[in-house]
């Protein structure tokens, strides 16, 4: 068996008693290296570059109409309609001006994705996201936009204490009443989903070292 699908089949073996999905997280690397999860049947894919993402996920897509293809990394808003035209979850909206756009795109390609808010979880300064005493007002200007929001997402600070900072958004998460939750990598996965993620995007885990592709 390929090394990626056995990487792959163990962590799914590890929680496979939750609803968590995987979301494998293939960027940077070859369509030749993912194609072994591809041919086993995984459909939720991530990837952070939409440029990267359409030559590599395009023509894949129109063959392989089952694959779930999200957007984890920051979108800027000049990548807005290639972003919606490609994706199927984009993880990181963190902008009324991001919101319009995607919004926009959305009505003129006749095409509803799924959405995470980005949340800046620790109040770091150098990280992307909206600040939580801006979170339930973004979130209406959101709805407000037509924008499917399906959760919040998050990135915890690397402070080797990620339990309070998922225990945090899923609080957050169910004060909005939302489903679904995006939280937890190759290096917290565990921890995220005994607080409750329903999506974990683990790339290294899964492909090994990114050097090496």
């Amino acid at each position: 068996m390929n090394n990626v699908v056995k990487n792959f089949e163990y962590i799914k073996n590890l929680i496979n008693n939750n609803n968590a999905k995987i979301i494998a997280i293939s960027k940077t690397f070859s369509y030749e290296k993912i194609k072994p999860l591809v041919d086993y049947g995984h459909n939720h894919f991530g990837e952070n570059k939409v440029q990267e993402a359409f030559l590599k996920w395009s023509n894949i897509k129109k063959s392989t109409p089952s694959i779930q293809l999200h957007m984890v990394g920051k979108l800027q808003s000049n990548k807005a309609r290639l972003a919606v035209e490609l994706f199927d979850y984009i993880h990181s909206i963190d902008s009324e001006k991001l919101a319009n756009e995607v919004s926009k795109y959305e009505k003129l390609l006749n095409k509803r994705n799924k959405y995470f808010i980005q949340v800046n979880i620790g109040n770091e300064n150098q990280k992307a996201g909206i600040h939580i005493d801006e979170l339930d007002s973004f979130y209406k200007f959101c709805k407000n936009t037509s924008l499917n929001i399906v959760g919040l997402m998050c990135i915890p600070p690397n402070d080797n204490n990620p339990k309070k900072y998922f225990a945090k958004l899923y609080k957050l998460n169910n004060l909005l009443k939302l489903q679904q939750i995006s939280m937890g990598m190759s290096a917290d996965y565990r921890i995220a989903i005994q607080c409750g993620s329903t999506f974990v995007r683990i790339g290294s885990a899964i492909f090994g070292d990114r050097s090496v592709k």
